[in-house]
């Protein structure tokens, strides 16, 4: 980008401005990758460290009672939307996301360290469920912030290809949680990761979030300098006709990615009957397709535009479900439960390919954070992150097939919400933001990361 008005950038200029987008986006992203690596170590290790918390009552108990806390962590994100969505709107970006992982750090570490119920009996859940709640405070944060960044940073056209990388990086954590716990399972015995393997995926966690703290350290500013009334209610206020829509089909979008990725582990041990080393053998290679498309997804709605892409997710959604749980629970081939995972996971791709983009430009710089933060904190936290806790309840009343009905009615609403969503082409608030373009021109500070 020149310094002259009214002179074209060089080609220089643009190719440099291109990198140092680039750079910004895998500093903030390698963050993000962190801090969901983290927060899912604990689904994915749950069914070796259940018992060491809550060693009354069989499998499904002690997991429904670890489900309950993880629903927990979930419950903190609204309170982390809005503190470091405040945060990043009145202070800046990178002071929120820098920060988050701090905090992400911190829990992480704790849970490595807990004692058990052996150890200090009723006080070892206690302790589990505070460090539980410190890391939902620090994902809330995390999501509306980083979605955020990378919304703005990303190149004007090529918005939804850039955004991407956020659930890129989000997948990625679940993946790298997936990935430790088959080596583990192939390093250590049963006997072993109950006793403590399991604590060896914090302590990996606590010490990659370092690294990530480091990077996003040299992240250029990207909120704007007028911030009267920035990151406030009374501001979000005006936009609330936004937000409720946001909510409306993130509630849908979260539900029925955690239903497919989360909870999908245990369903295929609890249900499908599948051994735990071929269940996690299985969600780890769909969660690597599943973080591969994303791009293409992402890239898909440069072109056809986000609204396109929120009919997609939601309509395909709501047809899919049903059918798709109950050929999964019913199958014992693990090919087939690959494919018909990845099957549904490819509809819900739709969304998550642009979800902190579509989210990002329906709100103004002043509540963008405030906005996307809080809307999918909310949403996610109601319906997202209790999956697990109400798809075990139905399952331990018998009534199992209920929940599929209860994403899809979610779905549904999902739809509807898509269709009165502002189209972002003619409503959007990022394109032409100078406060973006003022943080990454060509002598800007991004220069000096």
């Amino acid at each position: 980008m020149s310094d002259s008005i009214g002179i074209a950038p060089s080609a220089e200029d643009v190719a440099a401005d291109r990198r140092r987008r680039i750079k910004a986006i895998v500093a903030s992203s390698s963050g993000n990758l962190v801090e969901w690596y983290d927060f899912y170590c604990y689904a994915f290790f749950a069914i070796y460290f259940a018992s060491s918390f809550f060693p009354k009552g069989d499998s499904t108990s002690q997991l429904l009672q670890t489900a309950g806390i993880f629903a927990v962590g979930f419950f903190m994100r609204p309170i982390g939307g809005w503190l470091f969505g405040r945060i990043a709107d009145r202070v800046g970006r990178r002071t929120s996301m820098v920060i988050s992982v701090m905090m992400m750090c911190v829990g992480s570490l704790f849970i490595g360290l807990l004692p058990t119920y052996e150890t200090v009996g009723a006080a070892a859940p206690v302790l589990l469920l505070l460090a539980r709640m410190l890391q939902g405070l620090s994902v809330g944060g995390e999501y509306g912030t980083s979605a955020t960044y990378m919304s703005e940073v990303a190149l004007k056209g090529q918005r939804g290809f850039f955004a991407s990388f956020q659930y890129v990086t989000l997948i990625g954590g679940q993946l790298l949680a997936s990935l430790v716990l088959i080596v583990l399972q192939f390093a250590m015995t049963e006997a072993q990761l109950h006793s403590y393997g399991w604590r060896i995926p914090f302590f990996i966690g606590a010490g990659a979030a370092v690294v990530a703290l480091y990077l996003r350290r040299s992240l250029a500013e990207t909120a704007g300098s007028d911030k009267e009334n920035a990151g406030t209610f009374s501001e979000l206020a005006k936009h609330w006709r936004a937000f409720c829509v946001v909510l409306a089909y993130t509630a849908g979008g979260s539900l029925v990615f955690y239903t497919f990725t989360t909870y999908m582990q245990k369903y295929l041990v609890n249900t499908a009957h599948f051994d735990k080393g071929t269940a996690s053998r299985t969600m780890t290679a769909v969660l690597l397709v599943y973080m591969l498309v994303q791009p293409a997804f992402g890239a898909l709605s440069d072109r056809i535009g986000r609204k396109a892409n929120m009919l997609l997710y939601s309509g395909l959604g709501t047809l899919m479900v049903v059918p798709l749980m109950t050929a999964i629970g019913a199958t014992q081939d693990p090919y087939v439960a690959f494919g018909l995972i990845t099957l549904g996971l490819l509809a819900v791709s739709f969304y998550t390919g642009i979800s902190g983009i579509v989210k990002a430009e329906l709100f103004p710089t002043k509540v963008r954070a405030l906005g996307v933060g809080l809307s999918y904190a909310l949403a996610n936290a109601t319906f997202g992150g209790t999956a697990e806790y109400v798809a075990l309840w139905f399952k331990e009343a018998g009534m199992e097939s209920s929940f599929f009905w209860y994403v899809t009615i979610l779905l549904a609403i999902a739809f509807v919400a898509s269709l009165i969503m502002p189209n972002p082409k003619v409503h959007g608030y990022l394109d032409g933001d100078g406060t973006v373009e003022e943080a990454l021109g060509a002598k800007g500070r991004l220069a000096r990361a």
